[in-house]
């Protein structure tokens, strides 16, 4: 009987199998083929070399690349220490009133990226919301704090807190009342309560919370544009202006499987120390 399951839970999976295979591995194929393919041709029937990437190393690339790799660094960090107490709320203080904050996070999901930031941007500004009004009242105003690194990160971090705040709760929730009550009694203070019992039984959480956030932030774009002016250029930048107005899709394949490589490789280590299991509730 179980053979049977298997077999037929094998078979459904087909389906979807072939949509991911399509959809998902096909694209990642085409990419890692022609980033070995000679640079300013539109065809994989070429000879292959490796003359992308030592372009990408002559001519500083790997620059943007560390500049995504810091700010997505940063904004998750950041994004930890600023979720933590109101995950923790959500996971064993607030209750109902949880529910609360989940309708209003996820209802600033409903409108788009871009128009949040560009919100940001009339907000900030010189002459905008808050420089405005300001110097209306009193006189005085100041300068923009837009078109710099700091603000980019902002930016990461107001994008993105969804994707630390939902698996932070989760992994919150997993951590038994009663060892926390047990760890009290025993005389801990509440800084070993947390070092000791917190951080590492709601791991599985923050790993994931870490994971999806700096995996989308490494990859980030539209802040560096709209809230950074540029200020910095970004790999994903970078990415699209090669397969765009540089018609070098070699460049922007070789640009992108660097990043794939190195968040797949992060990905994947950090997902080998996850008890998914448990997460689910099935440990």
């Amino acid at each position: 009987m179980k053979r049977l399951d298997s077999k037929l839970g094998a078979l459904s999976s087909l389906p979807m199998l072939a949509v991911l295979a399509l959809a998902f591995i096909a694209p990642l194929g085409l990419v890692a083929v022609f980033s070995i393919m000679p640079e300013k041709v539109f065809s994989i029937f070429n000879m292959p070399n490796f003359a992308a990437f030592k372009t990408m190393a002559e001519q500083g690339y790997y620059k943007s690349l560390l500049w995504s790799l810091f700010m997505a660094f940063a904004a998750t960090t950041i994004l930890f220490v600023i979720c933590w107490p109101l995950a923790y709320g959500m996971a064993k203080v607030f209750k109902r009133f949880a529910l609360v904050i989940i309708i209003a996070v996820v209802t600033s999901l409903f409108v788009s990226e871009n128009i949040r930031l560009f919100g940001w941007v009339l907000t900030l500004m010189k002459g905008g919301l808050f420089e405005g009004y300001l110097r209306h009242w009193t006189g005085v105003g100041f300068e923009s704090p837009l078109y710099n690194v700091g603000i980019i990160i902002f930016g990461i971090v107001y994008v993105y807190l969804p994707f630390m705040l939902f698996p932070l709760a989760q992994g919150i929730s997993m951590v038994p009342e009663d060892a926390r009550q047990a760890a009290r009694d025993l005389g801990a203070t509440r800084w070993q309560v947390l070092t000791q019992i917190d951080l590492p039984l709601a791991a599985p959480g923050i790993m994931v919370g870490y994971l999806l956030t700096f995996v989308l932030a490494a990859g980030a774009m539209a802040e560096a544009k709209i809230l950074g002016g540029r200020a910095v250029i970004v790999i994903a930048d970078d990415i699209q202006t090669a397969f765009t107005y540089g018609q070098n899709w070699s460049l922007g394949a070789a640009l992108s499987m660097v990043l794939i490589v190195l968040i797949g490789t992060l990905a994947i280590y950090g997902i080998a120390k996850i008890d998914l299991d448990k997460i689910m509730g099935r440990g």
